[in-house]
């Protein structure tokens, strides 16, 4: 029997990568990782090579490099793989390092908490991602879930129009990505890029179900040093029940969480000028 990943199709977006990338033996390591960080079984060295594009052989070589690493476990019984802990260590230097996520984890309770949503702090990548790097939950008995470490094309969701608005990055190549990315309910370009617009006045942006099917986002920017646009707080609940409640001043405190997490970073006004 053909053994079958238990991952998401856009996995396979790792093998592009690593076509193109100027030092491929990093990128075949890295995707390997991250495959295996999205797969929730071990996975055989065949499995693996099949999704990433990869020769068997070659595959082999950087599944042994990893498990000499300890970032790769090898279970001799079963001939597959999987995480192993030396990746908590990379993790947790990481975290030690990164302010945001020890001055955000206050401000996502106080947003989940009091508006009965889920909140994230997301890393951004430039155009290719964001990353979950701190998230809180509110005590409501019906809410959504996610994990630290789970990453999300950048131009999705509410973010995405956070990314396009404040990133200065290239508007042709904005438009590709678009029309690349999956929506539930799809918004047109058109539509998009006048709610990008307001994103750029209002300082924050509304995904009404256009991501998720009944689900609300709204996201608003955060910003290092040197006005670079680095990281944005989500806020991510029901429709309904967001539109039951106060949506304006949902709003309000995700924009002020922002401010505050900005003016912590930069020493300055937040605004990233």
């Amino acid at each position: 029997m053909t053994e079958q990943l238990p991952i998401s199709r856009v996995d396979r977006d790792l093998a592009k990568a690593m076509k193109a990338s100027k030092a491929p033996a990093i990128s075949r390591a890295a995707a390997v990782l991250r495959l295996l960080g999205r797969s929730e079984a071990p996975v055989g060295v065949h499995a693996i090579a099949r999704e990433l594009g990869l020769v068997p052989s070659t595959c082999l070589h950087v599944l042994r490099a990893l498990v000499a690493e300890e970032l790769v476990a090898f279970d001799p019984d079963t001939k597959r793989y999987s995480l192993d802990a030396g990746v908590l260590t990379l993790a947790r230097q990481w975290l030690r390092r990164n302010r945001f996520t020890d001055i955000a984890q206050p401000v996502l309770d106080q947003i989940g908490q009091a508006h009965g949503v889920t909140a994230l702090g997301v890393r951004v990548v430039g155009i290719d991602h964001i990353i979950v790097v701190a998230f809180s939950q509110s005590g409501q008995s019906l809410q959504l879930s996610t994990q630290i470490g789970s990453r999300f094309p950048a131009l999705i969701s509410a973010t995405g129009r956070c990314i396009a608005a404040f990133g200065e990055h290239d508007a042709l190549e904005i438009e590709k990505r678009f029309h690349k990315l999956r929506w539930d309910e799809p918004p047109s370009f058109e539509q998009w890029q006048r709610e990008v617009t307001e994103t750029r006045e209002r300082g924050f942006a509304v995904d009404d179900g256009n991501y998720i099917a009944g689900v609300t986002v709204v996201a608003s920017p955060v910003w290092e040093a040197g006005g670079r646009f680095s990281h944005a707080i989500v806020a991510i609940g029901i429709g309904n029940a967001i539109r039951r409640g106060s949506p304006d001043n949902l709003c309000e405190a995700l924009l002020r969480g922002a401010q505050s997490l900005s003016n912590q970073l930069t020493g300055e006004n937040g605004s990233g000028e």
